[in-house]
């Protein structure tokens, strides 16, 4: 691992921690950043919890607990699905917003350094 992955890396995991624990422990605030409403339920708050919260901390958990390269591009793997997916939906789902547009360059810039830093 290079000098720059071995502080990169866990600078990373531990951003993908906290932009998950902001899913885990504050969903309803999750939900509205995402334009997200409520139903009938609190499956959304419980789906909000775990695939944007929880998910992400356990992702950077277990990157920072293993400490491999490939633990961290693994992270990286799960950042980059997720700017597939968020521009996926800017060029299918209509005009891309500033917040959308925001959303899928942290996705692509966290997910492309831990791609980059890791592979091979």
């Amino acid at each position: 691992m290079t000098e720059i992955a071995a502080w990169l890396n866990p600078l990373l995991a531990l951003l993908s921690i906290a932009f998950g624990m902001i899913g885990w422990a504050a969903p309803r605030y999750t939900a509205r950043a995402l334009d997200l409403h409520p139903g009938e339920t609190t499956m959304g708050l419980s789906e909000i919890r775990a695939a944007s919260g929880a998910l992400f901390v356990g992702l950077g958990a277990g990157a920072l607990l293993i400490g491999t390269a490939t633990a961290y591009l693994m992270v990286g793997c799960a950042w980059g699905a997720a700017a597939m997916g968020r521009l996926t939906s800017i060029v299918a789902d209509g005009p891309a917003n500033r917040r959308k547009q925001g959303f899928f360059a942290v996705e692509a810039v966290v997910g492309g350094l831990l791609l980059a830093l890791n592979f091979g």
